[in-house]
């Protein structure tokens, strides 16, 4: 099946129980065991195995073009859960030189309680990486959060085969409809589904697909920390990745007007988006990627005051963190998603005072570009 159609069909049940066409929601928590059953395999809530859970991780699978997949609570719950799957106390991975705040906050901040070692590798010079023998795996960004770089990914996973190592990719900003990891080698990705893949601001949910064998090792790690996914918010997920392609379709063109818009205008300093042809991942990025994504960010002469003014005189799009949904979103990174990071770390990371991230929405393309022509005479 294509992506669409795939979308929409895959991982349902036909006949659905009492024939329902749409599956139903399993709030129950207490089922009849079976003989001979494992551990993990009662089903019970927090087991990830009940029926509204396998009907869900079916469905994030068939997208992913996995062998297997399961849901967690939230996205840092995802990646948290595979790096204590994959990590001993004593053990090294090789880290994006670039993650998202709450990832780099948890590996800086608790690697050393927990006996691991990392590495901050550069992902454009594969020349430059270098195992140890107590590496397990590498850790990278299929888009980066927020400068929108993209990696050597083929050549990360060339990479970790070579050495036998796990190779394990954060695919949030590009989502399936963009990339898929899988297909292309990665042995683990992982999404927030709080964003694409619900797309609808209305839920918090993470998501962790690959080999069968991975995955229920990862499953096996979340059933002990608990950090399962609630029946109904799995619902809504499940109902939301029907309609992700076309979501995420409007979200790329319109990201790509409004990238051409800014790279053009006298008051925008610098743009971030691969879609440009001048960014310098735009070559590989548009042989690895079916679309740029709706991420980009920006920056404005004049610095944080005139950042501060524009956001101020927009009206379409809300001021507020998170990303991926349905309505255009903006914010200051260096204030929400990447506050935790220390200033040095920012500046180190190129996450400027002033820089401006923006998650574009499905509304019309013009009504958004009329908008921020606007605000921007306002600067």
């Amino acid at each position: 099946m294509r992506f669409d159609t795939l979308a929409v069909h895959g991982g349902e049940r036909v006949p659905g129980p009492e024939g329902s066409v749409v599956f139903p929601i399993f709030q129950g928590t207490v089922f009849t065991s079976e003989p001979g059953e494992s551990y993990h395999d009662i089903k019970y809530h927090r087991l990830n195995s009940t029926p509204s859970q396998t009907y869900l991780h079916d469905k994030l699978a068939a997208l992913e073009g996995a062998e297997a997949a399961v849901a967690t609570s939230s996205g840092m719950a995802a990646v948290t859960t595979i790096l204590h799957t994959l990590l001993g106390a004593g053990d090294h991975l090789l880290v994006n030189d670039v993650l998202y705040g709450g990832t780099h906050d948890f590996i800086t901040g608790q690697a050393q309680r927990l006996g691991w070692e990392y590495t901050v590798i550069d992902p454009y010079d594969p020349a430059s990486w270098e195992v140890r023998e107590n590496t397990k795996a590498v850790l990278v960004e299929t888009i980066t959060n927020p400068l929108m770089r993209v990696g050597r990914l083929r050549e990360i996973v060339a990479f970790a085969r070579e050495h036998g190592i796990v190779s394990v990719v954060d695919n949030t900003f590009a989502s399936p409809v963009n990339f898929r990891p899988a297909v292309a080698g990665f042995d683990l990705v992982f999404n927030s589904a709080t964003k694409y893949l619900n797309g609808h601001s209305d839920l918090v949910a993470g998501s962790v697909a690959g080999s069968a064998e991975l995955v229920e090792k990862v499953r096996h790690t979340l059933n002990l920390y608990g950090g399962s996914l609630d029946p109904h918010a799995g619902y809504l997920l499940a109902r939301s990745l029907k309609t992700l392609g076309v979501r995420v379709r409007q979200q790329n063109a319109n990201a790509q007007a409004l990238a051409e818009f800014l790279a053009s205008h006298p008051k925008i300093t610098h743009v971030n988006y691969a879609g440009l042809p001048d960014h310098q991942d735009h070559a590989h990025a548009s042989e690895l990627l079916s679309g740029y994504g709706g991420m980009l960010s920006f920056r404005l002469a004049g610095g944080v005051r005139a950042a501060e003014t524009f956001l101020a005189a927009l009206t379409v799009p809300a001021v507020a963190p998170s990303l991926g949904g349905v309505e255009t979103l903006i914010t200051r990174p260096a204030v929400t998603s990447h506050a935790g990071m220390s200033q040095e770390d920012r500046e180190n990371a190129g996450i400027t005072d002033d820089l401006i991230r923006l998650s574009v929405g499905i509304e019309d393309a013009e009504d958004l570009l009329t908008d921020f022509a606007e605000a921007l005479d306002k600067v």
